[in-house]
């Protein structure tokens, strides 16, 4: 790392990105080129900044793999010029696509911090600014010319979390995100405060960026409901090439031990289609076996997803279907932290 810090943002889209013509009322997407003259705070940061946009920035609601793979692109094609990298994006699916972008590199030893806003960047409350600056500052912090962050990190409203850790949890405030099973990994107040023993850390044998994107994405899912029918679950299991099922069922893991719902689950497993179990509270973590409720889903051999949030099961599951591994490897390596996404 150089005596100052490289930061490249790079910008897909969202409101952050939207500035208000004054005339018209409408909101126009800003000119990232020119984001030291529009936020003069930038330059009392000790870094520099450059930037790369989407030639069409994209509203995040249309997201996808191929945008992910895209994102992930811009970052390797650049990562040994820079020294941190802010990713712009909607927040409305920035913990699927930072969850996403975290199984994408391995041994990762720089910053990828994610942020956006809930107001566009020149609304006169916007908290776009503050996200900004502080992202920005987050990805440029380094001890000994050594990056504090070396993971996949979300920033909003003065705290920076593990991205996949996190959940969007309101459209309305400020405070948009949460992280239920993990604390922030760092919190801006008057000071920068990292929580350094949270941090993930790069094992030193292995130095080298690994940049993985055969992500795939023919995977579902499967939200249990009480009344939920066979024919509803059948459709799912027969959904044409599909390869995993992320199943979110009550509390730690339970589910219906109704003989149909047990022998469609079996029948998908053995049909070669992932199943991954996952908790529809916010926080608290899958034990398969805790109650008779789970039991079965052990025995037919339901893969237990702990305390991960769907967004990262979905990603994780996309990644690891993606690299084509023996299917006694896929539930191991699920059921295992790679990126700091479990407990």
């Amino acid at each position: 790392m150089t005596n100052t810090p490289n930061i490249l943002i790079v910008y897909t889209g969202g409101t952050i990105g939207m500035v208000k013509d004054y005339k018209t009322g409408a909101l126009k997407a800003f000119d990232f080129s020119q984001i030291s003259s529009k936020i003069p705070e930038l330059q009392q940061l000790n870094c520099s900044i450059s930037t790369i946009s989407f030639d069409e920035p994209i509203d995040s609601s249309n997201m996808n793999v191929n945008y992910y793979v895209k994102i992930a692109e811009i970052i390797s094609e650049n990562y040994e010029e820079y020294d941190g990298f802010v990713v712009l994006t909607g927040s409305d699916t920035m913990s699927y696509t930072s969850s996403a972008i975290s199984f994408m590199f391995e041994n990762l030893q720089k910053p990828i911090i994610f942020t956006g806003s809930q107001l566009p960047i020149g609304d006169l409350r916007t908290d776009a600014k503050e996200n900004l600056i502080t992202s920005i500052q987050v990805a440029s912090a380094n001890k000994k010319g050594v990056p504090i962050i070396q993971e996949v990190g979300l920033y909003f409203e003065y705290k920076l979390y593990r991205a996949n850790r996190t959940t969007k949890i309101n459209a309305d405030q400020f405070e948009a995100f949460a992280s239920m099973n993990y604390p922030p990994i760092a919190e801006s107040g008057v000071h920068l405060n990292f929580n350094h023993p949270l941090l993930l850390k790069p094992k030193l044998n292995e130095s080298k960026l690994v940049f993985r994107k055969k992500l795939d994405n023919n995977v579902a899912i499967l939200k249990l409901f009480p009344g939920i029918t066979e024919a509803v679950v059948r459709s799912f299991i027969n959904i044409p090439n599909i390869k995993g099922i992320v199943l979110e069922t009550y509390g730690s893991g339970n589910a219906p031990t109704e003989k149909w719902f047990i022998n469609l689950l079996e029948e998908a497993i053995a049909k070669n289609i992932y199943i991954v179990n996952v908790t529809q509270c916010t926080g608290g973590s899958v034990i398969l076996g805790h109650y008779e409720t789970s039991s079965d889903l052990k025995r037919i051999g339901v893969v237990g997803g702990k305390d991960i949030t769907t967004e990262t099961a979905v990603a994780k599951m996309m990644y690891l279907i993606g690299e084509k591994l023996p299917k006694e490897d896929f539930k191991r390596y699920f059921e295992t932290s790679l990126r700091g996404e479990i407990g």
